[in-house]
């Protein structure tokens, strides 16, 4: 009876948006799936341990504390930046989401190889598990800054939040579209979750986390330098965090002119990039089985 069955393709690859709509509504179809594999990720990350969840903020935590004293105290920034805990703890919410969605997407594929190998799911869901478990520890840490920022008092509960949800979308759109894209490549070459760990302590101090973006200016100049520096993605969302949790700068710290717009350039480039990326990732994941 089963070779009787006929033949049915599970996936096609064309450089068309009719394409990535099929990959879309299949993703769709499995959302239970995709789902489940978040809720294991979330899970076997703080599987066996005693204080479950509370690491998710002790990390940030215990980074936040190092920044603060090594380099607030001992290094003397904290001199040229008004409320400099709250303004490095909202860099580091803002670019922990950005890193762990592409390290996350980055060893995906590979680290779910014995269920690629012998069950079909589109395999976009596993990169995008990813995602789902980054949010989940990003809500965690974007509670922490709240409560921080408002008992110091620097939360702008002003018209200043509304730079808040293009910045996210950001860190999501850039994030899962070179996850999906280092994801795929990381299958064919193993180097590439190694050069993705030190791109990301570069970008780390290539954003102004724990610096400001006027210093940076001082530094670089105007021109072109500065303004592929100031429209990196992950510049334009850190500051779109700063504009939005950390009031204390207004005024006195300068920030890009028309960042708003710069945000909305970014989030089309940034769909474009995904689009793209996902036909490169639908390409390459009809061998996913015989590398892996």
């Amino acid at each position: 009876m089963l070779a009787k069955e006929p033949m049915t393709s599970t996936s096609t690859y064309s450089n068309t948006f009719a394409s990535t709509t099929t990959s879309l509504k299949h993703i769709f179809s499995n959302r239970e799936m995709l789902g489940l594999l978040v809720r294991r990720d979330i899970k076997s990350r703080y599987k066996d341990s005693a204080l479950g969840l509370v690491w998710a903020t002790i990390r940030p935590l215990t980074q936040l504390a190092i920044y603060y004293i090594v380099i607030g105290k001992f290094l003397g920034a904290e001199r040229g930046i008004p409320d400099f805990a709250v303004y490095v703890f909202t860099g580091l919410t803002a670019y922990g989401l950005f890193s762990e969605i592409v390290g996350g997407g980055t060893a995906s594929i590979i680290g779910n190889a014995g269920l690629i190998k012998k069950v079909y799911l589109p395999r976009e869901v596993f990169p995008l598990a990813s995602v789902g478990s980054a949010l989940f520890n990003f809500v965690i840490q974007l509670g922490i800054l709240i409560i921080a920022a408002t008992l110091l008092g620097a939360f702008p509960w002003s018209l200043e939040a509304v730079y808040f949800i293009p910045s996210l979308l950001v860190l999501v759109i850039y994030g899962t579209a070179f996850g999906l894209l280092l994801g795929a490549l990381n299958v064919y070459l193993r180097d590439i979750q190694y050069l993705v760990e030190v791109g990301l302590l570069l970008m780390l101090w290539a954003s102004p986390i724990v610096y400001s973006w006027e210093m940076a200016r001082g530094i670089i100049g105007g021109g072109f330098l500065m303004e592929l520096y100031t429209n990196n993605p992950i510049t334009l969302a850190v500051l779109g965090f700063q504009r939005t949790f950390w009031i204390s700068g207004h005024g006195v710290v300068e920030y890009p002119e028309h960042l708003m717009l710069r945000l909305g350039i970014a989030i089309v480039i940034g769909i474009i990039l995904l689009f793209g990326f996902q036909r490169i990732f639908a390409k390459l994941q009809g061998n996913f089985a015989q590398q892996l």
